[in-house]
């Protein structure tokens, strides 16, 4: 009894030094509280109508066609070459395909939204480039205003010395002048009058990718949309029961690294956490098929398990989000103390999902797997990412296109939800 006694004092000092590192100002209050945010028409923020390319591999030329002149920062990012371009939110009506094909120093460019009121392009480069020019210059002449970005070639010292600690803006100080300015002042919601304490376990919905992480993508599909779709459906399903308090790290096409959705969970003090993802395996490398849950582990359970972390792992960087400079979030030997039961929480959610999806839902011929995802890396928050098919299978995209197939997958996740906390509660009371 003692030991256990000193366990829970431990594992109590843990996590109140790690909610105290941790405790941040998360700033998708709307997504925190499970609400989402007054709806904004495209119609109020300025339109990119095209972009193209120009120039070899010495010098190289971009330039977007808008409606309106904005205000931007560009900046570069080394390992890989990045160079990225914060703008204010933008209505991307560019043509399809854009950005797929490279030309002299840039291979290819995405763009999308990264937070509310601010949008981003990064593009990956060659080789080591510099901003020699950057600029936005007014319509004239029959032609609309245009965001300008010149880069030319240099080599890598010179490239490593341009990296300025002010040329490495965090996400939201490089866009945060602008994206005050970008969102107009009736999307703001008053505050709130303070709500009597809800006592219910919260359940965090983490729809992976968003804005300018597509995900994979698949015969006109992209999985950050699928997966929205899938986790806002869950999340009505659950509140409907009323036995929960449900938190979505998003609920619109926005990116949020990976980071900032395990703070959401912590500081929302989650009882569950589960990450929602579609995978795709690279061309050439066979045809898998069906659902697969992974939990938290520092060796992956096999080869497809570990490139599949890595690839989630890699959000951050195609998000352009600067991971150089990231600190580390908690002591190791707190992580260790707190994640011991953590984990033994996660997976028993695991298999209990795994219980209740193979009765409706296709699942991988190995269901249960783990590897080092960082967005389960949460100390104190029992976490699954589940994988709810393959969009480079031709039979899981239908299903997971299919209102029919994601009502009966929704509906068996929330059966699991339920038997989760139920065993919880009752573990907890035969201790007591």
């Amino acid at each position: 009894m003692a030991i256990r006694a000193n366990h829970r004092v431990l594992l109590g000092y843990a996590l109140v030094c790690a909610a105290a590192l941790l405790c941040s100002d998360v700033n998708r209050v709307g997504a925190a509280e499970g609400q989402p945010s007054t709806p904004v028409t495209t119609s109020d923020f300025p339109v990119a109508s095209d972009a193209r390319l120009a120039g070899d591999a010495k010098q190289t030329r971009f330039v977007l066609d808008l409606d309106k002149t904005i205000q931007f920062r560009a900046f570069a990012l080394a390992d890989p070459y990045r160079v990225v371009v914060d703008i204010p939110q933008v209505s991307f009506q560019l043509p399809a395909g854009t950005g797929t094909a490279g030309r002299g120093l840039i291979k290819a460019f995405r763009y999308g939204l990264v937070m509310p009121g601010g949008s981003r392009i990064v593009f990956d480069l060659t080789g080591p480039a510099r901003i020699s020019h950057s600029y936005v210059l007014d319509a004239a002449n029959g032609q609309p205003p245009r965001l300008v970005l010149e880069l030319e070639e240099v080599d890598r010292t010179a490239f490593v010395q341009s990296l300025a600690v002010e040329s490495r803006p965090e996400l939201r100080s490089a866009i945060a002048d602008a994206a005050d300015a970008a969102v107009p002042a009736e999307a703001a919601a008053p505050p709130k009058p303070a709500a009597p304490a809800d006592l219910r376990p919260v359940v965090v919905i983490d729809p992976g990718h968003g804005g300018i992480d597509n995900g994979t993508q698949a015969s006109g599909e992209s999985e950050k949309s699928l997966v929205l779709g899938f986790g806002l459906a869950l999340r009505d399903r659950l509140e409907k029961g009323g036995k929960y308090r449900v938190v979505m790290t998003r609920t619109d096409d926005t990116f949020i690294p990976l980071a900032e959705r395990v703070r959401i969970a912590r500081n929302q003090s989650a009882a569950l956490f589960v990450s929602i993802h579609a995978d795709a395996l690279p061309r050439g490398e066979g045809d898998a098929q069906g659902a697969t849950i992974y939990t938290l582990s520092d060796r992956a359970s096999d080869v497809e398990a570990e490139r599949l972390a890595e690839a989630e792992n890699k959000a951050d960087a195609i998000g352009g989000v600067n991971l150089t400079e990231e600190p580390t979030d908690v002591a190791d030997i707190l992580i260790d103390l707190a994640q011991r039961e953590t984990r033994t929480f996660s997976n028993r959610f695991a298999r209990l999902l795994m219980g209740e999806m193979k009765n409706t839902v296709r699942m991988h011929k190995r269901p249960l797997k783990s590897a080092g995802f960082k967005v389960l890396k949460a100390p104190d928050v029992p976490s699954v990412l589940v994988e709810l098919g393959y969009v480079s299978n031709k039979g899981d995209l239908e299903h997971l296109v299919s209102d029919s197939w994601r009502s009966r997958t929704v509906g068996s996740m929330a059966q699991a939800v339920d038997a989760f906390f139920a065993e919880r509660i009752a573990t907890a009371g035969s201790a007591d």
